[in-house]
This record gives C-alpha cells, sequence and structure tokens, in this order.
C-alpha cells in the first residue's frame, strides 16, 4: 500500500511529494531547451524557451509527464500496479495525457520500444535513464526492492536500470528523513557482499572526488544518476544544482529532472525558485496527480 499512515503525517508525506515533483518537473523544464547541446557550448542561467523541441517556456518533458502518470496511478489504485503505470504510460505516448500540450515528444527509444510491445527491455544496451526519472515518487510509498524493479522493469528490465531504480529511492528516502545526501549514499549503496552489483556502482562511492570532465551526461542510467548526485553534492541550494545539471548538457532536461527531484528532496519547496514555478506549465496537471 502507498501511504503509511493517515492525518497529519499523510500531510507530510504529500508535501514531500508536491517538493519531489515540482523539483523534478522544474529541473526538466529549465533543460529542455539545451537538451543535446554539448557541454560549455552554451549556459543555462533561466527558464528560457526553444531548442530542438521549439518549447514554449516553462514546458516539461516525457521526463515529468512519466512521472505523474506514476504518481496517478499510485493515487487511483491505492497501490504499486505495473500493470496500470504502464496503461497510463500508454496513454500519455499514444494520446497526449499527462502533458501540457495534449502530445508526447522526446521519447526514449526503449520507452517507446516496450510500450509498443509490453514488456521492458533487457539487453544491457537498453540501460537508458528512462525509469530512473520517473520513479521518485515510489520514495513516498511503501514500495518494496522488488516492487521498484517491477517498476522500473515496465520499460527497463535491465538489473543495471532496476538496481539504479532502488538505490535512487532509498537515497531519497533517507534525505528525506534528514541524513546528510553523504551519509545516504555511504549507507544505501550496494554492499561489497553484491559483487556484480557493486562492480558496477562502486565509483558513487566517491562520487563527490570526480571532477566535473570526470562526470558524463548521457542518457546511461549510471551517468545520470552519477550526475544528478554529483551535482548535490558540490552545490548547498536547489537553484545551483538544477543549473549545474542543466550546464553538464547532452541529455540535460533529464539530468536536471533527476537532481532536481533530489535537490527538492533535500531542500524543500521553499528552494524552488517561486519565478520558475510561476512559468511552470501543467501545474494543474501536476496537483491533480499528487496522492
Amino acid at each position: 500500500m502507498y501511504i503509511r499512515t493517515g492525518g497529519s503525517m499523510r500531510n507530510k508525506y504529500t508535501e514531500q511529494l508536491r517538493t519531489i515533483i515540482y523539483g523534478a518537473a522544474v529541473g526538466d523544464a529549465l533543460g529542455v531547451p539545451f537538451e543535446f547541446l554539448q557541454r560549455d557550448s552554451f549556459t543555462c542561467d533561466s527558464m528560457t524557451t526553444g531548442g530542438v523541441h521549439n518549447v514554449a517556456r516553462g514546458t516539461f518533458s516525457d521526463d515529468t509527464s512519466m512521472l505523474l502518470a506514476t504518481c496517478d496511478s499510485i493515487k487511483q489504485t491505492s497501490t504499486i500496479n505495473p500493470d496500470d503505470m504502464r496503461n497510463r504510460f500508454c496513454d500519455w505516448l499514444f494520446k497526449g495525457a499527462y502533458t501540457a500540450d495534449g502530445a508526447a515528444f522526446d521519447v526514449g527509444n526503449a520507452t517507446a520500444s516496450a510500450l509498443h510491445r509490453g514488456y521492458g527491455c533487457d539487453h544491457e544496451y537498453t540501460n537508458g535513464n528512462g525509469s530512473l526519472m520517473r520513479i521518485a515518487p515510489l520514495a513516498i510509498t511503501n514500495a518494496t526492492d522488488e516492487e521498484i524493479r517491477q517498476v522500473s522493469a515496465i520499460t527497463h528490465a535491465h538489473w543495471i536500470s532496476m538496481e539504479a531504480c532502488v538505490i535512487f529511492v532509498h537515497i531519497l528516502r533517507s534525505v528525506l528523513s534528514r541524513n546528510s545526501l553523504k551519509d545516504a549514499i555511504t549507507k544505501e549503496l550496494p554492499a561489497p557482499t553484491t559483487a556484480e552489483i557493486y562492480e558496477r556502482f562502486a565509483f558513487l562511492y566517491n562520487v563527490d572526488t570526480l571532477s566535473r570532465e570526470e562526470i558524463g551526461s548521457s542518457g546511461y542510467v549510471l551517468e545520470t544518476l552519477a550526475a544528478a548526485l554529483w551535482c548535490a553534492l558540490h552545490t548547498t541550494n536547489y537553484k545551483d544544482c538544477v543549473i549545474s545539471a542543466v550546464n553538464l548538457g547532452d541529455d540535460s532536461d533529464t539530468t536536471a529532472c533527476v537532481a532536481g527531484a533530489l535537490a527538492g528532496a533535500l531542500y524543500g519547496f521553499e528552494s524552488i525558485p517561486t519565478e520558475w514555478i510561476e512559468v511552470l506549465r501543467g501545474k494543474e496537471i501536476i496537483e491533480n496527480c499528487l496522492f
């Protein structure tokens, strides 16, 4: 079941969810106009228009739309239901649900393939960030690790993507419980006893020591997770974190979406610049999907 308790505590969790979702959506919208641009060929410092998708200012992408579909499924079913989530993802892809303009855009290859054929992609080369970008709402639920993996596997069924989602949900829960991000990373990363998983994720233990040049910003799930953690570890507020994420270039919207969810969890709703929330499109969709 999705919510841990009722009354005032339920209100607390709803506010945590709102903070994470708005943090992600604002980061997403900030990054969309700069997607696919080479690092250091531009400077993002505010919400703007244009880009390869020629979007209006404040428009979020597939990242937030799928995040909202995940939220809406949990809200409507009161549980973690991958089949229902898949149906809502299809409503987004084929009918334009959960979008500001009534049409999906910027759809990842693995996501599109999985939703067309009805099952997730499980080859190693399909480890894009398409499940990581939408997994954050599960941090506000009682979802088990296996349920988190099942939600990832709707589109991204390789173990790397699934474990990245498990780790990110655990890190979000930890910082929402007021642990430091560094402590959360140390606590929630795989133990050395899980050899294959540890080998792939071990570099995240010391991600804060990496230089900007060592941080990737492609659509590869481990690069996106590392970039989000790095941006949060190297900044002290929401604004600087998402600006840093966008300015890494390439998959700028998804990097900033994941970093924005994390920064929201770290710093709270009030840390998100008011002017960015004001120009964010689709706020009524967001509010309708909160549980």
